[in-house]
């Protein structure tokens, strides 16, 4: 328990918390378990001085959710993937994947992927030849201990947790990283859930695809605000179309890709219509044109990397430019190590090197910046 004189805990890592929805009383809570916003720590005073005045500085900790690194203007790639995962035919091994969709690389290059028809959460160490399945692998279903073509996962890094799209069950679930985790626990039910991001405060951003929507929630809410799309189904400016990936910057500016009208929109923070920031001219293959674009990634220069699925490539559309180039792929529909079939997620470890889940070949492939 809490110090009552001075609201200090003695043991490490500890902290004292004092927050009606926590408790009634102060008590001490390890710092990696609680939630700043729902229980800020109370102020410590000095025990040693005779007159003591509580603080009144507080004092805002965010802890950046995504690595985003620095790419240079006009940096490029090996044109040749490296399989990092799978690879080895369509199955539920641990040395293969079935159809794999997203996929969240943590700092130290650790890949967390969503297998969607193995409905599990599998995490592929750089180097290993096999996986670990994090949450899910009990068969398709919609119990507890079980996902359902689970879509999109983020790795919540206050809390050790992943995040997950169990787009099947029409439910978003949190399961612990930590070893022994043997079911997870629902924070959202009855939407539509493709895709997920967390920006640094850690707001949860989640398109809902039967909505055509985006929305904004603080974890542990059961609604949120709509912050893109929201207007029906549709190719105007403030609406969507089959709304999939989530990207959001640090001015909590939002980017969609918007599948069915093959375009990236950017939402900036508040705005009530979008603006087309890449493709937006129709299904097709020029460099002005994107095809069922999927997951994307914005760098700290506004640069937008998409995976431009039909179209079997990577593109690069650079800030304000009104056509993008191909970064990698584009050689047709394959399995060559220069190939994809049907793309769909794509990430960026620390150093730039780009990640990407060739969904038809069941694999992820890397490629190394240059």
């Amino acid at each position: 328990a809490c110090e009552s004189s001075n609201n200090v805990c003695r043991e490490p890592n500890h902290r004292c918390i004092h927050h009606p929805q926590c408790h009634n009383l102060p008590v001490c809570y390890p710092v990696p378990s609680f939630n700043r916003q729902l229980c800020p720590p109370i102020a410590t005073t000095n025990p040693t001085t005779e007159t003591t005045i509580p603080s009144t500085t507080t004092t805002t900790t965010t802890i950046q959710q995504l690595v985003i690194p620095n790419i240079p203007v006009g940096a490029r790639w090996a044109q040749n993937g490296v399989t990092v995962a799978g690879g080895n035919r369509q199955g539920n091994a641990t040395n293969q994947l079935n159809h794999p969709i997203d996929l969240f690389v943590d700092d130290d290059q650790t890949m967390v992927i969503a297998d969607m028809y193995n409905h599990r959460i599998i995490q592929w160490k750089m180097g290993d030849t096999n996986g670990q399945v994090l949450a899910g692998g009990h068969n398709q279903g919609n119990r507890l201990d079980q996902l359902n073509d689970p879509a999109d996962v983020l790795i919540d890094k206050e809390t050790n947790s992943l995040i997950i799209c169990d787009y099947g069950n029409r439910r978003v679930v949190r399961w612990s990283r930590h070893s022994g985790t043997t079911q997870g626990e629902i924070l959202i039910d009855n939407i539509r859930c493709y895709g997920l991001a967390m920006d640094d405060q850690r707001y949860l951003y989640i398109s809902d695809i039967e909505k055509h929507e985006v929305r904004r929630y603080q974890i542990g809410d059961k609604d949120g605000p709509v912050v893109a799309g929201g207007n029906g189904k549709g190719d105007g400016l403030n609406q969507l179309n089959d709304p999939r990936h989530i990207f959001v910057d640090q001015q909590q500016t939002v980017y969609v890709t918007d599948r069915q009208n093959h375009r990236v929109m950017k939402w900036n923070k508040g705005a009530k219509e979008g603006i087309v920031v890449a493709g937006g001219r129709g299904g097709g293959n020029a460099l002005t044109q994107l095809w069922d674009p999927d997951r994307l990634f914005v760098d700290t220069l506004g640069t937008i990397y998409v995976v431009d699925s039909w179209n079997h490539r990577v593109m690069r559309w650079p800030k304000g430019a009104k056509q993008g180039t191909v970064i990698v792929g584009g050689n047709g529909p394959g399995e060559g190590a220069n190939q994809f079939n049907s793309p769909i997620g794509l990430s960026f470890d620390r150093h730039g090197n780009l990640y990407v889940t060739d969904r038809l070949n069941h694999r992820v492939q890397r490629f190394s910046i240059e």
